[in-house]
C-alpha cells in the first residue's frame, strides 16, 4: 500500500483539495467567465483575478428526503378562501410568494444571490490558457531558451592548454608519484637502514660482509632507477577546466501591435482586434518576466501611440500598410536588439489597402521583419479577400512556422481563432 501526502502549504482558512475540486466541477462556469472578462479590461490591465459569479440553480446539489406518505387529512387555520378538495394554484413569481426576482421593493424578507468565487491571477491565466504554449518552437520547461551561457562544469583530462589547471594538475602528479613509489621507497629506507648497519659491524677481511654490502648497493641502485622512472608529470595527471553552455531562460520581449485606423476600421473591428492583442499580451507574460508593448497605428502614415490613441482615433483617406512595417523595423533596430529581446509581431487589418503596396508588405516581412521576429501573426478582421490578403497567403507558403494569419468575423471566432494560432503541437484547437 502507498499513501500519498499532499503537505503543500495553504492559505489560512483554504483547502487547496477543496479548491481544486470546485475547480475542476464548475470549469464551465470558469470558462466563461475568464472570456467575459476580457472586454472590459486594457492590455495591460492582467495583474489581477477575477470574480467568477456562478448562478444558485448550478451549484445546487439533489438531497433526499423522506416524503409525508400515506393519506393525511389537516386543518391549515386562517382559511377562508378554500374548501376541502380545492387545488390552490401556484404564487405568482413577482407577488408576496417569497420567489426570488422580479418582485417589488420590500424593507422585509430575505434573497439568494448569485455564489461568487474569486479566481487568483495564477488561476485566471492557468484557465485562459489551458492547452496552449509558444507555437513549434523549442521549449524547455520555464520558458524558451534562445540564449545560451557558459557555465565552469569541473575539469576535465583533456582540453584547449589554454584551459590548463596548472595546480590541479601539479597536485594530481604528486599524489600520483607518491602512490606509485610508495612500496619501493619504503623498501629503499629498509635496506639503507640494513646496508648503514652492515657497514658498522663489519670487521676488516669479513667476506660474508662484505658480500652483504655489495648486495644491499645492487639492490638500492635497482630501487633508485625504480623510482627514478617514475614520470614527473604524466598526460594522465593533466587538468583542464571544463565549460559547458546552458540554455538560460529569455526574461525579456516585446510585442508589436500593428492596426490599420483609416476610415474602414470602425469601432467593431478594433474591438476585435483589441481582443486577439490581449490574448497574446496575455499569453506572452507565460513566458516573459519583462514585456513591453509597442502601438503603431497607421493609414497612409504610421505613428507609434499610446493605447488610448491606438484603438480609440479615427482617421480617414487611404491605407498603405508598408508603412506601419517600415516603422517596426526602425524600431526593433533603434531600441529592441533581437539579440537581447524576444519580437513579436501581432497585425490586425481589414485587408484594405493600397494595391501597389501589397507587394511591398511581403517584401519588408520576408526580408526584413521575420528574420528578426519570434513569431509574427496577421488578422483579418473582415471577410473579403483582398490583395494584401493574397500576398500574405504567398508569404504563408514559403515562410516557417513563425508566421501565421487567420480570418475574424465575429467576437466568437477571436477565441477559437487563438487556440489555433498558438495550440500545442499535437492539441485539438
Amino acid at each position: 500500500m502507498q499513501q500519498i501526502i499532499d503537505r503543500r502549504l495553504a492559505g489560512k482558512n483554504k483547502s487547496i483539495g477543496n479548491r481544486e475540486r470546485f475547480l475542476r466541477r464548475y470549469k464551465t462556469q470558469i470558462k466563461d467567465a475568464v472570456r467575459r472578462a476580457i472586454d472590459g479590461r486594457g492590455i495591460r490591465d492582467i495583474e489581477r483575478g477575477e470574480d467568477v459569479h456562478i448562478p444558485k440553480k448550478d451549484i445546487s446539489e439533489p438531497v433526499f428526503h423522506h416524503g409525508s406518505g400515506g393519506k393525511r387529512e389537516m386543518v391549515h387555520p386562517g382559511n377562508q378562501e378554500y374548501l376541502a378538495g380545492d387545488r390552490i394554484k401556484r404564487p405568482p413569481g413577482g407577488g408576496g410568494g417569497g420567489g426570488s426576482g422580479q418582485g417589488q421593493a420590500s424593507d422585509s424578507g430575505e434573497g439568494e444571490d448569485d455564489f461568487v468565487f474569486s479566481l487568483s491571477k495564477e488561476e485566471f491565466m492557468q484557465v485562459f490558457f489551458e492547452d496552449l504554449a509558444l507555437p513549434h518552437l523549442v521549449r524547455t520547461q520555464l520558458a524558451e531558451t534562445p540564449e545560451w551561457k557558459s557555465h565552469r562544469a569541473g575539469y576535465v583530462s583533456d582540453g584547449n592548454p589554454s584551459n590548463l589547471h596548472v595546480v590541479r594538475s601539479m597536485r594530481g602528479a604528486l599524489g600520483r608519484r607518491i602512490a606509485l613509489g610508495m612500496t619501493s621507497r619504503r623498501e629503499l629506507h629498509e635496506l639503507e637502514a640494513e646496508l648503514a648497519q652492515v657497514q658498522a659491524e663489519a670487521k676488516p677481511g669479513d667476506t660474508v660482509a662484505l658480500a652483504r654490502i655489495v648486495e644491499l648497493e645492487a639492490a638500492i641502485l635497482a630501487l633508485k632507477k625504480r623510482l627514478g622512472a617514475i614520470p614527473f608529470l604524466d598526460p594522465i595527471d593533466l587538468r583542464f577546466r571544463n565549460r559547458v553552455r546552458v540554455p538560460v531562460p529569455t526574461s525579456k520581449a516585446v510585442m508589436f501591435c500593428l492596426m490599420d485606423v483609416s476610415g474602414s476600421m470602425d469601432e467593431g473591428r478594433k474591438e476585435l482586434s483589441k481582443r486577439f492583442f490581449i490574448l497574446l499580451y496575455l499569453f506572452l507574460t507565460r513566458h516573459y518576466e519583462k514585456i513591453e508593448i509597442v502601438f503603431i497605428r497607421h493609414h497612409t502614415q504610421a505613428q507609434e501611440v499610446d493605447e488610448q490613441g491606438f484603438f480609440h482615433s479615427t482617421e480617414t483617406g487611404g491605407t498603405v500598410v508598408s508603412s506601419a512595417l517600415v516603422l517596426m523595423e526602425e524600431i526593433v533596430r533603434s531600441r529592441y536588439p533581437s539579440d537581447q529581446w524576444n519580437i513579436y509581431g501581432a497585425q490586425a487589418s481589414d485587408g484594405d489597402n493600397w494595391h501597389h503596396d501589397s507587394g511591398r508588405c511581403r517584401e519588408l516581412l520576408e526580408q526584413k521583419i521575420l528574420p528578426l521576429c519570434r513569431y509574427y501573426a496577421y488578422v483579418q478582421v473582415a471577410d473579403p479577400e483582398q490583395n494584401l490578403w493574397e500576398e500574405y497567403s504567398r508569404l504563408a507558403e514559403t515562410t516557417g512556422p513563425h508566421f501565421a494569419m487567420r480570418k475574424v468575423t465575429e467576437a466568437s471566432q477571436i477565441y477559437p481563432v487563438f487556440r489555433d494560432l498558438f495550440k500545442k503541437e499535437g492539441a485539438s484547437a
